[in-house]
């Protein structure tokens, strides 16, 4: 089979025009922080969150984060941790304030209404829960693993994990879940922001699939 070539770069405007529920949203920096997720991870992108695209509303998107230079549209108000931002806003924040480069990858086939549905519920559980300190996301990120191990070994593998700190490959996991997209046969704190890169083997449900990464530029600096 013939390699894929690459996709051609979309500006943001483009790309939130076409972007669709469940669509993955992904970027990388060249902050320490930044290269330390991406070290410790072994992947390409350290921050990944999801669109959520409904009846009339802008394009949205949910995910986790340290900052709170947006309004959270589900609370309305400024907070750290897990976040629904106006799309368009929230990547032109992360390219300009936080320096990274911005990819989005499409879901096919589109979600129903009632994966829709439990977008909603997801965001209104999580909204708000506040984001690890560095060292509380690797150490969760590591005994996520264990949980993992500790649960095939009982042959238990449907117990709830709390998420009483969430970051952002684990409110993708957590709401892909939720979507009926990601098995639950493991905890959502196993994920982390490179195996939503087309570069790892994620096995979606129910025949959905990830296009590739297509590179998203500001209206500003497209061609």
């Amino acid at each position: 089979m013939p390699a894929q070539q690459p996709l051609q770069p979309l500006s943001l405007s483009q790309a939130a025009a076409a972007t669709r529920t469940g669509d993955l949203w992904l970027f990388r920096g060249r902050s320490s922080a930044d290269r330390a997720i991406q070290a410790f991870t072994n992947a390409p992108v350290n921050h990944v969150g999801m669109a959520v695209v409904l009846d009339d509303l802008p394009p949205l998107m949910w995910h986790a984060e340290l900052g709170r230079s947006l309004p959270d549209v589900w609370v309305g108000e400024h907070h750290r941790g897990a976040q629904l931002h106006d799309l368009s806003a929230a990547v032109t924040t992360w390219v300009t304030k936080y320096g990274q480069r911005a990819w989005f990858r499409q879901l096919d086939p589109e979600v129903d209404r009632d994966a829709e549905d439990a977008v909603l519920r997801t965001v209104a559980r999580m909204a708000g829960t506040p984001f690890p300190s560095t060292v509380g996301l690797m150490t969760r990120w590591i005994g996520s693993k264990k949980v993992v191990r500790a649960l095939r070994r009982s042959g238990r593998t449907d117990e709830a994990v709390a998420l009483e700190t969430a970051y952002c490959a684990e409110v993708v996991a957590a709401t892909y879940q939720a979507m009926g997209l990601l098995p639950d046969d493991r905890p959502p704190g196993w994920y982390d922001p490179g195996r939503f890169w087309s570069g790892d083997s994620l096995s979606l449900l129910n025949d959905h699939r990830l296009g590739n990464e297509i590179h998203v530029t500001l209206d500003s600096e497209a061609p």
